[in-house]
């Protein structure tokens, strides 16, 4: 039997869903299930062939029992070591040189001392920085907002020298970035499953939460802004190696800027995503899940994003066994 486990948090709606439509497939030789442990002995296999993770970036212990699962054999959606190194700025820099429209963006010092450090821990920085040249190469206006994390959290939009001070100087030890601030006339969210199937989705950054995404979801507005959307989509995803993930766009004067491309663990819940989105995640997390359990595929063979660059194609479509359904009972 080819067990499929879900890890997740305060999550109520898209893991019993995932789980339910697993079942509902009838697939030969696999179910799905809550993953249920304790403690956790070292190099022992997890039992699960496949995990979908929705709630190791907030508690190192589940990321550990990942990476444990992982050197066992179990395949983990998202790769829970490259999940743990990855940053945003990263991936802004990446994705540049893959091509994809990035804003001009600027990695800052703390402002304040990280706990521990003093001014003698930072004496490779240049003090104090050249501000007319971190501002002439960004432009106003412009987003400040961690380098690493989600929910927009600590994130501002500045126009000036003095707003951004204003802000910057409550950061705290937060490690931020400085991003030209893209004045979008259309801004989408992608869902990105497997790396390939890609579902547009327009979005709303300035409505409330639970508005943000458009009802009707208006398609693109022109089907080269729509393709030009996917392919880049798949290819920051392939490239970083994620199987779900959200990529976001913000769209000026007919180019998609990429945004935001750090999401593994992207929201699903029906009462914010809406119905339709809801299914279209669900169905498609569900087959991938079980795709992934019927092949071969070696979790400790990883794509890597250095072939992208080299201009190698490091991904081959995972070798499976055929569906078989299960036979239903005689009424």
């Amino acid at each position: 039997m080819k067990t499929i486990g879900i890890i997740f948090g305060m999550e109520n709606t898209f893991p019993p869903a995932v789980v339910d439509k697993i079942n509902s497939m009838n697939v030969e030789g696999v179910t799905a299930e809550f993953v249920k442990l304790g403690g956790v002995k070292m190099a022992e296999p997890s039992g699960y062939r496949v995990i979908i993770d929705r709630i190791s970036q907030d508690i190192q212990f589940y990321r550990a029992y990942l990476k444990n699962a992982a050197l066992n054999g179990t395949i983990v959606i998202n790769n829970p070591f490259w999940w743990t190194a990855d940053d945003k700025f990263f991936n802004y820099a990446l994705a540049s040189k893959l091509g994809a429209a990035i804003p001009s963006t600027v990695i800052l010092p703390h402002n304040k001392h990280p706990e521990g450090t003093t001014d003698q821990s930072m004496r490779n920085l240049i003090y104090p920085l050249n501000w007319d040249e971190i501002f002439g190469y960004v432009g106003f206006p412009a987003f400040l907002k961690p380098y690493s994390g989600g929910g927009w959290k600590h994130v501002y939009k500045v126009h000036s020298p003095e707003e951004f001070f204003h802000y910057y100087n409550q950061t705290g030890d937060l490690c931020m970035t400085l991003q030209h601030g893209v004045e979008f006339e259309e801004y989408y969210r992608c869902y990105v499953v497997g790396q390939d199937n890609v579902h547009v989705m327009r979005y709303d950054p300035k409505a409330p939460f639970h508005e943000r995404y458009v009802r009707g979801n208006p398609p693109p507005s022109s089907s080269k802004l729509h393709e030009r959307i996917v392919k880049d989509a798949q290819t920051l995803c392939r490239a970083l190696g994620y199987d779900l993930n959200t990529v976001e766009f913000a769209v000026e004067g007919g180019v998609p800027y990429a945004i935001d491309f750090l999401n593994p663990a992207p929201d699903a819940d029906v009462n914010s995503v809406g119905r339709e989105n809801f299914e279209w995640i669900v169905n498609a997390v569900a087959e991938l899940a079980v795709k992934k359990a019927l092949s071969d595929e070696n979790p400790a063979t990883e794509l890597r994003w250095a072939g992208f660059l080299a201009g190698e194609v490091p991904r081959k479509s995972a070798k499976r066994a055929p569906a078989k359904r299960k036979k239903a009972n005689a009424l």
